[in-house]
């Protein structure tokens, strides 16, 4: 049964970083890209990273570029994002999903079909 478990969340303060962790299991991680989503009570879900499943082409939500850095690693099919410069707005839950047909690097956009649960984060002084 395919799962994906993110980790990595917590509070933090402004300027500070965390590193999401998203494992993925009973699925062939390396045939998917993926993506990274976060949402905010009442708004709608945002795409805010996405990387192809070979891990050459990638995208960022223009509110996260230079700042969050998104990689992959097919062996221990573990997808990442690495978020420095940590803003209050930044505040979501984030969620990991998978992208089934590759959208990241068909159309160089979030797509996602396959949602893991979610780590919160929380950027506050």
């Amino acid at each position: 049964q395919a799962q994906l478990v993110e980790s990595g969340g917590g509070l933090v303060q402004p300027g500070g970083s965390l590193r999401l962790s998203c494992v993925a299991s009973g699925l062939s991680f390396d045939q998917y890209g993926m993506g990274w989503f976060r949402q905010v009570p009442g708004k709608a879900r945002e795409g805010v990273s996405c990387i192809s499943s070979n891990g050459r082409s990638t995208y960022y939500a223009d509110s996260t570029k230079g700042r969050f850095i998104i990689s992959r690693d097919n062996v221990k099919n573990t997808l990442y994002l690495q978020m420095n410069n940590l803003q209050p707005e930044d505040t979501a839950v984030y969620y990991c999903a998978t992208d089934a047909l590759d959208y990241c690097a068909r159309y160089g956009r979030p797509e996602g079909d396959f949602w893991g649960r979610g780590t919160q984060v929380t950027v506050s002084a």
